[in-house]
């Protein structure tokens, strides 16, 4: 094994982080929005990232990560009684989205440390290359 397949490795993981935030910041952002669809108006729908192992070779048993699937998020969406909402029903229900602000800044945690915890493994990758190519002096 190659002392460089540690950039690959790292730096697929800092690709899929990155998309993980770019996801949690979408879902953030849209929160309160909605999206025309099929002639209706519905709330935005959260989406979740799901990775995969990106093995290095064929039958590999190290590798990076890769981002399978992004899909909506499954949890219910809540229905408040804002019976003034223009997009209320005629109960005074609104369907509004399920993005949960609190899972995501916990998912956005997770994703900013994973993310720096592979940028401390290329600068520990960069120290030992340039470690070893001073041997000689």
């Amino acid at each position: 094994m190659s002392l460089l397949n540690i950039f690959n490795i790292a730096g697929s993981a800092l690709t899929a982080q990155s998309q993980k935030i770019n996801i949690i910041a979408s879902n953030l952002a849209n929160m309160e929005s909605t999206i025309y669809k099929n002639g209706k108006y519905y709330p935005y729908i959260a989406k979740t990232v799901f990775f995969k192992f990106d093995g290095l070779k064929e039958n590999s048993k190290i590798g990076g990560v890769k981002v399978s699937n992004i899909l909506d998020d499954t949890t219910p969406m809540p229905l408040i009684y804002d019976p003034n909402h223009p997009m209320a029903n005629n109960k005074g229900y609104v369907l509004t989205s399920n993005v949960n602000p609190i899972t995501e800044m916990v998912n956005n945690i997770s994703a900013s440390r994973s993310y720096q915890a592979n940028i401390e493994v290329l600068k520990t990758a960069k120290s030992m290359i340039i470690k070893t190519l001073t041997i000689s002096e």
